[in-house]
């Protein structure tokens, strides 16, 4: 028998108009866009106070346009900090609403696009945040890329090359 919500010690009550498990299955070619998600991920943490504790630090967050890496964005700007994000250029919807969201805590978003598998672009975006928003103090290695196999015989070279390039040597 699973266990009811009611049954787990942190849960809490839905609020009006929030989306109840089981969610819809859904599935859109790379890269994805949380902007077209019908059940859109929950990301501002209304009940979350900042407290200052990165006040006049600067975060890049790579893979900082959706997701986690746009949680960790806003909250990380909730806290006082100045925000840079590394994204795909094709994510440019999803990155404009990171920065409004960013901004909307008075704080900078500096919104980077290209490819973490060039290390010349890796180079070109800790220069551009250090030219734009004055140093990079803090460094969140998000972006990542899954290529979901059965089995090994099932991924080939260019697939785990990717994902090797773009989950390690973008790091």
């Amino acid at each position: 028998m699973m266990a009811d919500a009611r049954d787990v010690p942190s849960a809490r009550p839905a609020e009006a108009g929030e989306p109840m498990p089981p969610y819809r299955f859904e599935r859109q070619s790379r890269p994805g866009l949380e902007s077209r998600m019908s059940t859109p991920p929950r990301y501002m943490a209304p009940r979350y106070r900042g407290a200052d504790k990165l006040r006049g630090k600067v975060a890049l967050i790579t893979g900082g346009d959706s997701g986690i890496g746009r949680s960790v964005a806003v909250l990380y700007a909730r806290e006082g900090a100045d925000v840079a994000i590394v994204y795909l250029p094709e994510e440019q919807e999803d990155a404009e609403a990171t920065r409004k969201a960013v901004e909307s805590e008075g704080r900078r978003c500096l919104l980077i696009p290209g490819d973490l598998c060039d290390a010349d672009f890796c180079r070109d975006a800790v220069e551009t945040t250090v030219a734009a928003l004055g140093a990079v103090n803090i460094l969140v290695s998000n972006a990542a890329r899954l290529n979901s196999q059965n089995s090994l015989e099932d991924l080939n070279f260019e697939d785990f090359d990717l994902a090797f390039k773009t989950n390690v040597y973008a790091s």
